[in-house]
Parts: structure tokens; sequence; C-alpha cells
């Protein structure tokens, strides 16, 4: 955990957010092909950042997808890829469209030697991502834009359950999101690579009043069967316990739950409780520092979040007005900037591979009613 004594806090604050861009300053420019729901998040995180981000072009089917897109956003619609990149010097593209699409235009991508952030996730199944990972091993710059645990509380958590506090994390209860951004996150808590897993799951199905979707809220009240996933997943003896609906992205009612457990502590929710020695127990709350609350008047954005006296998480975007997700999303881009520059991989292709591969074989353990054995594969090399 980064130590900063709170008196000085401000001073880190802003240094953060100046270096977060990358070492190599300026603007990060990047393209994007795909139109859809998803990448209105890089638009609306370069319109807030305009002096950080520039989206130089956006690779969309529809003539008239890319009028609306440049009339609502001031991008320039492209036709086609080489369209773009003839006319754009770019950092790197985003690849945001649908799975079945995803690896075809990585791989085009790759063949023109531009760097790939990919949306999750990289393809559909098991042999398409053997052969995405194929273009890793002749060089090709990839990763991949899973944002979860960028998110500032997530961070923050993982960032106490690798610090030794907790001491030897064993156990992860998480319901929070779906599939292989579920698994991500369980992985980075307990501290697993590549290791195999045996899985247990099964699917329960409840009522549940329909609350609102990506369009906003219901009309009337309606009553729907909502799906769970339960699943168990053993990584030798370091236990992950996947709880999820997909109700919950939206609903009111259907709230998150975290819990990490470690021989020397654990963490329930926002709650971190971890003994200092075996007579000394601690504990504190995760805490939300927010500007523009109670007559502050520094602007309406997330400051950090603090850890005792501690910050535990610094926002890399202030003052920009982001939500949590648009944050992690921008951090993406950033470290996606850095690694293209010669800095670290932040989630590699076969990281990405991993997690995705682990969520369908939970699938398979759904749909079988069995139990499900992982093995290596050849990104775990």
């Amino acid at each position: 955990m980064s130590e900063v004594q709170n008196s000085s806090h401000e001073n880190e604050l802003q240094f953060l957010s100046k270096s977060a861009a990358g070492s190599h300053g300026g603007k990060i420019v990047f393209g994007i092909i795909g139109s859809g729901w998803r990448t209105e998040f890089f638009l609306r995180i370069a319109k807030a950042m305009p002096d950080r981000f520039h989206v130089a072009g956006i690779v969309t089917r529809s003539a008239e997808k890319g009028r609306i897109l440049e009339q609502t956003w001031g991008v320039q619609p492209y036709l086609t890829l080489d369209g773009m990149l003839e006319a754009a010097a770019l950092d790197f593209v985003v690849v945001s469209v649908p799975w079945e699409v995803a690896p075809v235009m990585t791989r085009e991508l790759a063949a023109r030697n531009v760097p790939v952030l990919s949306e999750t996730p990289p393809a559909p199944d098991l042999d398409g991502l053997k052969d995405l990972y194929a273009l890793v091993a002749r060089g090709a710059k990839i990763q991949v834009a899973e944002q979860y645990h960028l998110q500032p509380l997530h961070a923050a958590r993982i960032a106490i359950a690798n610090s030794g506090k907790l001491g030897e994390v064993s156990q992860v209860q998480l319901s929070s999101c779906h599939g292989y951004h579920g698994i991500s996150l369980i992985r980075r808590l307990l501290g697993v690579t590549f290791e195999n897993a045996t899985i247990r799951a099964m699917e329960i199905t409840t009522p549940l009043v329909e609350g609102r979707g990506r369009d906003g809220g219901p009309d009337q009240e309606k009553m729907i069967e909502s799906k769970q996933v339960i699943a168990t997943l053993d990584f030798g003896g370091k236990i992950g316990i996947y709880d999820f609906t997909g109700d919950q992205y939206f609903s009111w009612i259907r709230a998150q739950r975290l819990l990490v457990r470690g021989n020397r502590g654990e963490i329930t929710e926002k709650t971190v409780r971890y003994l200092k020695n075996f007579q000394t127990p601690i504990e504190f709350e995760l805490t939300r520092k927010n500007a523009g609350e109670d007559g502050n008047l520094e602007g309406l954005f997330l400051k950090g979040i603090q850890a005792g006296e501690e910050w535990i998480y610094l926002n890399p975007t202030l003052p920009a007005r982001l939500s949590d997700d648009e944050i992690a999303i921008a951090s993406c881009l950033m470290k996606m900037h850095e690694y293209v520059h010669g800095g670290p991989s932040f989630y590699s292709l076969a990281e990405a591979s991993q997690d995705h591969y682990l969520s369908l074989m939970m699938e398979e353990a759904v749909r079988t009613g069995g139990t499900v054995v992982t093995e290596s594969q050849l990104w775990r090399l």
C-alpha cells in the first residue's frame, strides 16, 4: 500500500493525475473499430478528458451510424480500417465489436503492425483464443480492456489483499460481475495466475420484479425469472466462490457482495480487519473521498480511497467527472499507451484467455451438473 500522508495528499493526487497519461507526454491518440453500446464509454471518456485523449476515428460498417457518431461526438467515421489507418497516426486501436468479429479485426490489425486493445473477450471460444495467441508469439502487441480490477473499490481491495496484511489469502466470495470479469477479480484477489482449477457449478432461477436495463427503467411492474450461477473454483487450496445474477448490473435491489479471507485478516465489503500481532486486532473502512461534497468547491470527482490513514487508491483521471467504470476504462487506455511505448503489460492476451477459458469451463459445469477440471493451455508457457 502506498503511504501518503494526509497533509500532502493534494500534491500527490495532482502528480498522479498528470503522470498517469504515460511518461511520453501529450495526448493519447487512438482509433476505434465498432460503434455499439460499449464504444460510447470510450467516447464519453475522451469528451470528458480532451487534454488527455483524442479519438482520431471510428470504423463502422454503416454510413448512417457514422453520420450520427460524427454529429453526436465530433469523431471522424470511416467505412474501412485502411481508410482510418491511412488518415490518422494512432498509438493503438480499440477493437469493440461482437465476440465473433473481434479476432478477425485483431488479426487484421496485427498484420499491419498496429497495437490492439481488444474488448472482452478477445475471442468467443477456446479454439479462437489459441489462434489469437499465436499472434503474440509472432510479436503482435495485444492487450485486453478488462476494467473491473481497475475500478477504484476493486483496485483498493486487491491492493489490500496483496499487501500481506491479511496473511495468505485462501478464499474469495464474489458477487459483483459476470463470467470472465468475476473470475479475473477472483484470481487477482487470491493471487492466482495460471493454476488449474476444479470447478463445480449450478444455476438457480428465482422470481424477481424487473428493474432497469441499459435503456432505462421499466414502464410497469413485471415479474421475470432471474438466473443465478453459483460456482466454486478450487485452485489447489485457494478457493473462489462465484455467485452472480445478471440483474445486479442495473438492479436497485440486488447488491454486489465481496468477502476476502486470509489467515491474518479479511475484507468484508468495505471493512478490513487484520491482526497487527496475535494480540492486536485492527479494523478500518475503505473510505471514498470525493470533491464537491458538503460545500467543497474543488469540482465533482472522486479523489481516491483511503484505508485508515493511507491513500490506498488515487484517481488517475481527476478532475474529470466519470463513473467508476469509466475511470477503470480510462485507466486501461492510459496503461495501453504506456505498454505501446515500452511499458509493462497490464492485462495480457494470456490473462484474458485464461479468464475466459475458466469461464467457459464454469459454463460447462453448469450445463453438465458435474465436476470440471481445467487443463494447462499454451498461453501458460
